[in-house]
């Protein structure tokens, strides 16, 4: 027996794979629920009801996928040309301090600027903040051969590091009453609601806008052919006169830029301040979400959409009939792995001699 790639992918094939795949996860989380004892249908019927069932809970979904819509659409313009970035945490968060040094002065105690020039320039420091985190790990890449992919992990611990020093030291918001959490943004740099009495804002225009140009950048420009190219082959990119190295320090720069935006948005639109859990996971979380969509910006937001709704609504789920939210966590990572597996048995077969 010998695995052998095909040579083409017919559209029912790949179409038959994502079915399965979504059965096998079915599967796996009905026997997971069964063996907490409770029953299968109502669990699921609770779990989309308390994503989807309502306009509250669609808000919510939605304002949690919203950091994941970018953490994810970094992870993919990075793993498109094969930097496995890794880091997008702690360019979340290091993104989220700029955007709170910019916007809240330090507890009002800067210069006096406009709101129209403060914010252009508080969402430029998040998003300089995160595309300079990981510029090193990309340098380091290039120039050295270190893997990004440990480089970048690690700096996420050393991020965390730094935002706690942060937060009890210079940035703390001294009326916390100890509490370690940053000062807060001026409130004219928050972002809109887009339903009223509900926590969805305008961020969730900010990540589709940026997802449609991500897809724009990728699909008809001479820098998205290059980056393409890089990811499938850097070799055969470089003899066929590809910038390789000027390619890659831009998808460094602009994956970072995407998690510092993240950051940044998070605090202006749903938290104001930055707190160390800040972020369950936003970050780690982008790169499932890239898995899962193809590594396809507009993918990524039904994949966003569909991660939040699993996580928001294991929580309704769990308190009507105790069922443990680590269900959630489960369906995610069970549905990764069968789209990976689905994708792989599209792509090859096995040859039996």
């Amino acid at each position: 027996m010998r695995v052998e790639r095909r040579t083409q992918n017919s559209a029912p094939a790949v179409a038959g794979a994502s079915v399965i795949a979504i059965a096998f996860t079915l599967l796996v989380s009905s026997l997971l629920v069964l063996w907490a004892g409770a029953p299968v249908g109502q669990t699921f019927g609770l779990l989309l009801q308390g994503a989807f069932g309502s306009l509250f809970a669609w808000s919510e979904t939605l304002t949690r996928a919203v950091p994941l819509m970018l953490t994810g659409l970094a992870a993919t313009v990075a793993f498109k040309a094969r930097l496995f970035n890794i880091g997008a945490e702690g360019q979340l968060y290091a993104g989220a301090l700029a955007a709170v040094a910019v916007g809240g002065l330090h507890g009002g105690t800067g210069l006096e600027w406009p709101v129209w020039l403060l914010f252009p320039l508080m969402m430029l420091a998040a998003a300089l903040a995160g595309a300079l985190v990981l510029l090193g790990p990309a340098l380091m890449k290039l120039r050295l051969g270190v893997d990004e992919v440990v480089t970048t992990l690690l700096l996420n611990f050393i991020a965390l590091l730094m935002v706690s020093a942060l937060l009890d030291g210079p940035m703390k918001d001294p009326t916390a009453l100890g509490w370690p959490q940053s000062v807060a943004l001026l409130p004219e740099l928050e972002l809109g609601r887009l339903v009223e009495q509900t926590r969805l804002h305008t961020g969730l225009l900010w990540a589709i806008s940026l997802a449609v140009m991500l897809w724009v950048l990728l699909k008809y420009t001479v820098l998205g052919f290059d980056i393409r190219a890089v990811g499938a082959n850097a070799r055969a990119a470089a003899f066929a006169g590809v910038p390789v190295t000027r390619t890659m320090v831009l998808v460094a720069l602009l994956s970072g830029a995407l998690a510092g935006l993240a950051g940044a948005i998070e605090v202006a639109g749903r938290a104001s301040y930055v707190t160390l859990d800040m972020s369950p996971g936003y970050g780690y979380s982008g790169i499932v979400i890239a898995m899962l969509a193809g590594l396809h910006p507009l993918g990524v937001l039904a994949a966003a959409v569909f991660i939040a709704g699993v996580l928001v609504g294991a929580d309704s789920m769990s308190r009507a009939i105790g069922v443990p939210t680590y269900l959630a966590d489960v369906i995610v990572a069970v549905s990764l792995l069968s789209v990976l597996a689905a994708t792989w048995m599209a792509q090859y077969r096995f040859r039996w001699k």
